[in-house]
């Protein structure tokens, strides 16, 4: 049991998403699995039956990042599981320090996400620009995107409109477990960056995560109201609705 708790606390001091399941109920009441979004585990619920529930039911919870009470009925006897899930810190990620990023990262910021702003450029990553974002990075995205530890919390959102630099960001974002991925840009100018990321390797299915043209579909006009129709957009996506 001790090696259990030791690698769950390590693993949230990582900020990696991971389950811990116990039985509440019935037969084995008290034992633990440790879960992780591969199909690993570590420990045992009793039976190797009721191991392979909580597998296959955390699945569901590691694409919702929620935790829930099951009941089980595993021969003729009734158990109660509790599957608790530990999601890293939500952490919305922007490519590009342009106008459309300063009221997002505000919009971010009321709604408790971990803000960070790359862009390669000085000029425009200044801290009199983004006074509110936790992190500013002036680097190539591709470069700083690596070093960030993407996971199942992390909201991506390319708004620089140079392809030179959305376009490598969404390779190593489309590469990762990120749990949104939009693009800005028109449809004309998506159905290139699509063009260039298959001409890059990446698959359709891959491609097909990208949120573009990114928004939900509100009317906006001005930089406030895209920036308001991009946080709508991720806060749907993070409560399983589709956009």
């Amino acid at each position: 049991m001790p090696e259990i708790f030791d690698a769950l606390n390590e693993n949230i001091h990582q900020e990696k998403l991971i389950a811990l399941a116990t039985v509440l109920t019935g037969p084995g009441a008290g034992g633990k699995l440790l879960l992780w979004p591969d199909g690993s585990s570590l420990g045992s619920l009793g039976k190797e039956s009721l191991n392979q529930h909580a597998r296959e039911h955390s699945r569901k919870l590691f694409q919702s990042l929620n935790s829930e009470r099951i009941l089980l009925e595993v021969e003729g006897q009734a158990i109660e599981i509790f599957i608790d899930v530990f999601p890293p810190p939500p952490r919305l990620v922007i490519i590009g320090a342009v106008h459309i990023a300063i009221p997002l990262v505000r919009f971010a910021k009321i709604l408790n996400l971990h803000t960070v702003v790359i862009d390669p450029r000085s000029a425009f990553a200044t801290r009199e620009r983004f006074p509110d974002a936790d992190e500013l990075i002036i680097q190539w995205p591709t470069d700083a995107l690596q070093a960030l530890n993407i996971n199942e919390a992390t909201f991506i959102v390319t708004l620089s409109h140079d392809e030179k630099l959305d376009n490598p960001a969404l390779e190593v974002a489309l590469n990762s477990p990120a749990r949104y991925i939009g693009a800005l840009g028109s449809r004309k100018t998506h159905a290139k960056r699509v063009a260039a990321l298959k001409a890059s390797g990446l698959q359709e299915e891959q491609i097909a995560r990208i949120h573009a043209p990114i928004g939900l579909k509100i009317g906006s006009r001005g930089a406030e109201e895209i920036a308001l129709s991009i946080i709508a957009e991720i806060t749907a996506v993070d409560h399983g609705i589709s956009a």
